[in-house]
């Protein structure tokens, strides 16, 4: 039998070094403690090496068995002592500190990597609506330039009702009177209305273009029955709705010429050749009536505005509800391509039950996109309400076309 000096285990003679600790078993003193022992992979089967450390690991533990009956508080201490030396030279060994440090660093770096993009993805999100499949959009807000800041109303400015311009009032005659109001159109097109400026105001009705007329003409281009205390040249390259975010050119789903959802030669969701939800001209909703008092803004006092208006999911109190939401058809040219993808459209759930100013957010070719706009106009709900009254809300519709 050989024992080996670092740990005190007795082996067989055929044993040249201690399996625990590496330390040579001959009687010479010359002790290498960084010696390289050549291992060879073993070819046998994986049950018959697992067979063999098994008897090995029995074997130990039948010689140490005599040790542990005779003093286990020794033994243990030994145990300790063993696995402790074996720790200091493993550390001891070189770059094993840095290595685990750097280790450490680089995971550290891609964890925090991780969740600052979780972070700011969960941000971008768009807060979804717990029914229908359905997810509440941003506002789109009326504008006096490409990037303002807009407030609820009609028109676009500041402190006032109505209208274009800066200041308070709501019309052009001296004694103050609410400017009622609208005008709305289109030309059948799917796509939402463009953003742009709205024409001068123009008692002579004429379809408005998506291209603006720089060159003076003898008849106008086109025309908008407004005040013209109320209207104002914005800073848009082309005619349009400045409430629309969409610059593809398109002067809406409505009808007779002018832009919006509309009909007749206004713009808007109203009819006539005014501007807004209204009726037969001016601005303001409701029929026309000339108003008084100024210029108008786009702050609004007026209690009936929440008509008008267009909500995010946290003004309202109960959210629409859908009825029926038909599934768009798919084409033949885009089953043929073997296309498939979502489309997503922004809408707004108008007061009175109607699908109006859709936008496709994101779009597949071979007239898919077509057919989901189609199919968005068909859905039928019960509209948001605030305050106990029914009110237009905006929404984000996704369709999944996928072959089976």
């Amino acid at each position: 039998m050989k024992q080996c000096k670092a740990c005190g285990e007795e082996f067989e003679n055929q044993f040249s070094f201690c399996p625990t600790d590496g330390q040579s078993l001959a009687q010479s003193e010359q002790v290498t403690v960084s010696e390289f022992h050549l291992t060879l992979i073993s070819e046998l089967w994986l049950v018959q090496r697992l067979s063999s450390e098994t008897q090995f690991v029995v074997e130990r533990f039948r010689r140490a068995w005599p040790s542990i009956r005779r003093n286990p508080v020794a033994f243990l201490r030994h145990e300790i002592h063993l696995f402790r030396l074996k720790m200091l030279r493993a550390v001891g060994r070189p770059y094993v500190v840095s290595g685990v440090a750097t280790a450490l660093a680089v995971i550290g770096v891609v964890t925090l990597t991780i969740l600052i993009i979780e972070t700011r993805s969960r941000n971008r999100l768009i807060d979804g609506d717990d029914s229908n499949e359905l997810v509440r959009t941003l506002t789109i807000d009326l504008k006096t330039n490409p990037n303002p800041e807009s407030k609820p109303g009609v028109g676009t400015g500041s402190n006032g009702r109505v209208g274009f311009e800066r200041g308070r009032g709501e019309g052009s005659r001296p004694t103050p009177a609410r400017a009622q109001g609208g005008g709305g159109g289109g030309t059948n097109n799917p796509l939402t209305a463009s953003q742009g400026r709205p024409p001068l105001p123009s008692a002579i009705p004429a379809p408005i273009p998506t291209t603006y007329a720089r060159a003076p003409q003898t008849l106008p281009a086109a025309g908008l029955d407004i005040d013209p205390v109320l209207w104002k040249d914005l800073p848009f390259p082309n005619y349009g709705d400045p409430r629309s975010k969409s610059t593809t050119p398109s002067n809406g789903s409505g009808e007779g010429g002018g832009v919006g959802t509309g009909k007749e030669t206004g713009i808007g969701e109203g009819e006539g050749n005014g501007f807004g939800p209204g009726r037969k001209g001016n601005i303001g909703g409701n029929d026309n009536k000339p108003g008084g008092g100024g210029k108008g803004g786009s702050t609004g006092n007026d209690p009936n505005d929440e008509l008008y208006r267009i909500f995010r999911g946290p003004e309202l109190t109960t959210h629409a509800r859908v009825l029926l939401k038909p599934e768009p058809q798919y084409t033949e040219e885009a089953r043929k391509g073997g296309v498939t993808g979502t489309v997503i459209l922004s809408v707004v759930f108008s007061r009175d039950g109607q699908v109006i100013n859709i936008r496709a957010v994101q779009t597949l070719c071979c007239g898919l996109t077509e057919k989901a706009m189609a199919a968005a106009k068909l859905i039928r709900f019960e509209p948001a309400t605030r305050n106990g009254r029914a009110v237009s809300s905006y929404m984000q519709l996704v369709y999944n076309f996928n072959l089976y």
